[in-house]
């Protein structure tokens, strides 16, 4: 009874499965926003004054940076609480997938989120005339959470790992 139970809790992985393929659906709704967002912009970039290519192209990269974050969390998540992906050997496998863990993918996720929220300052900051300055404070204030957030992330894994190697 118990061999069985522990088959079933170990096979229960698998529900996971669905909540990945639902985020690749998500990396492709990106791509779609991504090439509105391109189409959108490229016919008009010569009528269009320098500050507002840039902040479309801040757009694209925040696009592009959110479907980096995603690829990570696909990857890393399926291999870490699902099963190995087998690429067969495939030259163009990323170097970190199956060696990123929960605590590197928590971390690449904080970047991430930092990177985002960095360039969503950016774009309020060159669009000062059309952001309130308590719009921008709040803004200040979220980044600078993250920011601490993901230094005390890395430091308490930097801490967990010290205390592990000591302790062997």
């Amino acid at each position: 009874m118990e061999r069985n139970l522990e088959r079933l809790i170990f096979a229960s992985r698998w529900i996971m499965a669905p909540f990945y393929l639902g985020l690749v659906v998500s990396l492709a709704m990106l791509l779609v926003k991504f090439t509105q967002e391109l189409f959108h912009v490229a016919p008009a970039v010569f009528s269009m004054s320098e500050s507002t290519v840039i902040l479309a192209i801040l757009t694209l990269i925040d696009l592009s940076l959110a479907g980096n974050l995603l690829l990570m969390v696909i990857f890393a998540g399926y291999e870490n609480f699902v099963s190995k992906i087998d690429t067969g050997g495939h030259e163009d496998r990323p170097d970190w997938m199956g060696k990123v863990d929960f605590s590197g993918l928590k971390l690449k996720l904080i970047a991430s989120i930092v990177a985002i929220s960095g360039i969503q300052l950016l774009r309020s900051f060159m669009d000062v005339q059309n952001t309130s300055d308590r719009d921008l404070q709040w803004m200040l204030i979220i980044h600078i959470t993250f920011v601490v957030s993901g230094v005390l992330l890395a430091l308490m894994d930097k801490l967990v790992a010290s205390a592990h190697e000591q302790g062997h």
